[in-house]
């Protein structure tokens, strides 16, 4: 049976060509799978896909299509936050039975979507990865997922729940009316592009609102700018730091972050 998945973005637009580059491989390799992008994918408004409310209603037409299986998050970069408040009270019925899948900025959906009980969020690569070195074997990793192959999951999960999310994300997502209770739960966590320090005042302010955790592990941390001096600890240090000083368990490194190594992570149990 044909599975539909859904992509939309939420923040930033993806460019056609890539869209296209997806639905090619996706054709090729995974014909049990029909993959549909909105048009207001490929829509500009400064930095957006299109408006707000143009990005609330391409999500809330597809999440709420009975015939479509699940959403895959297009692209990420800053969005998500302008319009979960306005998608969370448009979502029907149809909504609860799909998964929701990406990562990056669109971690604020899929949190508010795990407090909420809707749907299946899963942390994994966007359709918009294809562009990264090893894309198409990152974009793969999704198509099997959604035919029910579990090998790109995180090797590291097990039997506690988890979530995994980019840390300037989970940052602006605590201490908000769409944080998740994360008790129990292993925290998986990744960054990109920020200045160690920065990395820093991030872990400082995220590690007093999860002292309840099961643990953190620490995705990757890339592309980090080159500060005016050394910060003086790397970015295990910084997370070493912070989970001792706030009595969280510090449980090791995770394959996850903005590369195309970033792997698999349901939230809740895999």
């Amino acid at each position: 049976m044909t599975k539909r998945i859904g992509i939309v973005c939420p923040g930033k637009p993806i460019l056609r060509e890539r869209a296209d580059k997806v639905l090619e491989l996706a054709r090729n390799s995974h014909p049990q799978l029909e993959l549909l992008v909105h048009p207001a994918c490929t829509q500009e408004f400064g930095h957006f896909a299109g408006d707000d409310a143009t990005r609330t209603a391409a999500l809330l037409e597809y999440a709420n299509d009975p015939d479509i299986d699940a959403i895959w998050f297009g692209m990420g970069g800053y969005g998500s936050a302008r319009i979960v408040g306005d998608a969370l009270a448009g979502l029907g019925a149809a909504a609860r039975n799909k998964t929701y899948l990406g990562y990056s900025d669109c971690g604020v959906l899929l949190g508010a979507l795990y407090k909420h009980g809707i749907g299946q969020p899963v942390h994994g690569p966007l359709v918009g990865d294809i562009r990264r070195d090893g894309g198409e074997e990152c974009v793969t990793r999704v198509l099997d997922w959604f035919c029910d192959n579990r090998q790109g999951l995180e090797p590291g999960l097990d039997d506690r729940p988890a979530v995994a999310f980019n840390l300037m994300t989970l940052a602006m997502l605590v201490g908000t009316d769409f944080m998740p209770d994360l008790s129990g739960h292993v925290v998986l966590l990744e960054e990109v592009a920020e200045h160690l320090y920065a990395v820093d005042r991030l872990f400082f302010h995220v590690t007093q609102h999860l002292r309840d955790v099961a643990g953190i592990r620490l995705g990757e941390v890339s592309d980090v700018p080159e500060n005016d001096r050394p910060f003086g600890y790397d970015e295990e240090q910084i997370a070493r730091y912070w989970c001792k000083k706030t009595g969280i368990a510090y449980l090791g490194r995770a394959e996850i972050g903005h590369s195309a190594a970033n792997r698999i992570v349901p939230f809740g149990l895999a």
